[in-house]
C-alpha cells in the first residue's frame, strides 16, 4: 500500500484505497490528483515526495468525497501547496461538515462526524482552467457526486476519480454510493467513448480500455433501478424498501452504510420517478412509494 506506480513518462499513481494521482510538472515539482483518505496518508505521501526530492505544487482533487481530500490539510500545512477544487465540491471541502450533513439530510449526530466522512477542512479554491497546469484537460463526471471531473495528463493518462467501480466490487455488493443516477448513467455512457494511454479510476486496476468496466457499471445501476421498480408493486415506504435491498445484497446495516446506501436509494427513487416509472402516495401520514 502507498506504492508509487508510474504510468508514463510523468504521470504516477500511489497505491491506496482510493488511488491518488502525482504528475510530474518538472524535474523537482510535482502536481496530485486527490490526497488520500487522512492525515496518515498525507503523511505516507510526503515521505515520497521527500525520497523523490519532489515539491509539491498543489492538488487538485476530483471531488470533495473525505476519502479524496483527507489528507488535504496535512499537505497543504507541511507545503504551502495550493488545493483546487471544481463546483460545488470547493464549498464542501472548505466546509467539510456539508458532506455528512448531506448525506444525513440534517444535523450528523458524533457517529457520522468521523473522518471517513468529514475530512479535516483545507483552503480550497475554485477549479478552473486557468490554475491547471499546461497539457492539462478537466473531463466532467458528474454523477457520483455533485461537480466531480476527471484529469487528463499532457501524456494521455486520464484519472477517472470514482465515475465506476471495479467489477470485483460490484459483484460483492451490488450497489455503490450515486447522487445523480441520469448524470451517472450519462457520465459513464461518455467514458465508454473516451481513448487515453492509460486510466487509472480511483478504485479499480488501471488500464487501457474502460469501455468494458463502463458497460459493467451501466448494466448494474439499470438492474438496481429495474429491482426498485420490482420492489414497489405493492406500495412500500422508503425505509421498507432500504430494508429489501440490505437484505437482497447481503449488506449489514450500520449508521454509517445506513446514510450511503439511503442516499443511493433515494437517488434512485428520485430518477425512477422522474422518468415516470415511480409515483408516490399519501397514507396515514406515510409516504408510499409504487409502480406507475
Amino acid at each position: 500500500m502507498y506504492e508509487l506506480i508510474q504510468v508514463s513518462n510523468s504521470s504516477y499513481y500511489i497505491q491506496s484505497p482510493a488511488k491518488i494521482g502525482l504528475v510530474k510538472l518538472n524535474e523537482n515539482d510535482v502536481c496530485l490528483i486527490d490526497s488520500g483518505n487522512d492525515k496518515d496518508a498525507g503523511r505516507k505521501v510526503r515521505q515520497l515526495l521527500d525520497a523523490n526530492g519532489w515539491k509539491l505544487k498543489a492538488i487538485y482533487n476530483t471531488h470533495s468525497n473525505a476519502d479524496h481530500i483527507g489528507g488535504n490539510k496535512y499537505l497543504q500545512t507541511q507545503t504551502g501547496c495550493k488545493i483546487y477544487v471544481p463546483g460545488i465540491e470547493c464549498d464542501f471541502t472548505n466546509h467539510t461538515v456539508l458532506e455528512p450533513s448531506f448525506l444525513y439530510g440534517g444535523y450528523p449526530c458524533k457517529d457520522l462526524r468521523h473522518k471517513f466522512l468529514m475530512a479535516q477542512e483545507s483552503i480550497a479554491e475554485p477549479l478552473t482552467k486557468d490554475v491547471l497546469p499546461d497539457g492539462f484537460d478537466i473531463i466532467p463526471l458528474p454523477g457520483h457526486f455533485f461537480d466531480m471531473v476527471g484529469f487528463r495528463t499532457p501524456d494521455n493518462v486520464v484519472f477517472l476519480a470514482d465515475c465506476l467501480s471495479s467489477r470485483e466490487t460490484l459483484d460483492k455488493y451490488r450497489i455503490g454510493f450515486i447522487y445523480d443516477i441520469a448524470s451517472y448513467i450519462n457520465t459513464l455512457e461518455k467514458v465508454k467513448g473516451l481513448t487515453a494511454y492509460k486510466f487509472v479510476p480511483s478504485h479499480a486496476e488501471a488500464v487501457d480500455d474502460i469501455s468494458g468496466l463502463a458497460q459493467y457499471n451501466i448494466d448494474k445501476v439499470l438492474e438496481t433501478a429495474e429491482r426498485i421498480v420490482e420492489l414497489c408493486a405493492d406500495p412500500m415506504s422508503f425505509e421498507a424498501i432500504l430494508q429489501r435491498i440490505f437484505s437482497e445484497y447481503s449488506l449489514t446495516m450500520s449508521f454509517e452504510q445506513y446514510v450511503l446506501i439511503g442516499s443511493t436509494v433515494r437517488s434512485y427513487l428520485a430518477y425512477l420517478k422522474d422518468t415516470g416509472k415511480l409515483g408516490v402516495r399519501f397514507e396515514n401520514n406515510m409516504m408510499l412509494w409504487e409502480k406507475a
